[in-house]
């Protein structure tokens, strides 16, 4: 039988748990620690006051006497122009992996379809690597997600953004 645990939005006061878990999520992708750039303050501010991002943590016992954290969900809302409704889209989730294959990644996706419904998303979307065989079986197996080939993701880092500028047509 699985322990107890339990799901609920993240608050201002979890940004140290938010930190903790994405540190424990670079570790698994065998990143270095230096790559991990956020901090509590940015954490605060860009997911807690401008509201950029959304967090659901995952705790061991139940929400009357929680216990240590067990994994994250960070999501952020789109826009489909073919559909003409926002999405979700997943940036990460991650679960301990000592708390693996007792329900809590499928807990998860519950609560994120939840999240999508009540915001009328057309799409569920997120991004796996391509060696991270055990989540890629669980969500085609388990969750009966699709790939989606021909599609291929693409990045602009900060130099990248900024070397935009070269092509702008407004004089500010």
């Amino acid at each position: 039988m699985a322990p107890p645990f339990h799901i609920r939005q993240a608050t201002a006061d979890d940004v140290d748990t938010i930190l903790k878990v994405i540190i424990g999520l670079a570790t698994y992708e065998n990143e270095p620690l230096s790559t991990v750039e956020a901090t509590p303050d940015l954490l605060r501010e860009n997911i807690f006051e401008k509201h950029y991002a959304h967090t659901l943590l995952a705790f061991e016992g139940t929400p009357e006497a929680p216990g240590a954290p067990l994994g994250m969900a960070l999501y952020f809302f789109n826009y489909s122009t073919w559909t003409g409704r926002p999405g979700l889209y997943l940036e990460d989730l991650f679960v301990i992996p000592e708390a693996r294959n007792v329900g809590i990644g499928k807990a998860f996706f519950a609560e994120l379809g939840k999240v999508a419904q009540a915001k009328n998303c057309a799409r569920l979307d997120w991004s796996v690597l391509t060696w991270n065989e055990p989540s890629i079986a669980f969500y085609e197996k388990v969750l009966g997600a699709k790939r989606m080939d021909g599609w291929m993701g693409m990045r602009l880092d900060e130099r990248g953004i900024a070397e935009l500028e070269k092509f702008s047509t407004r004089n500010e």
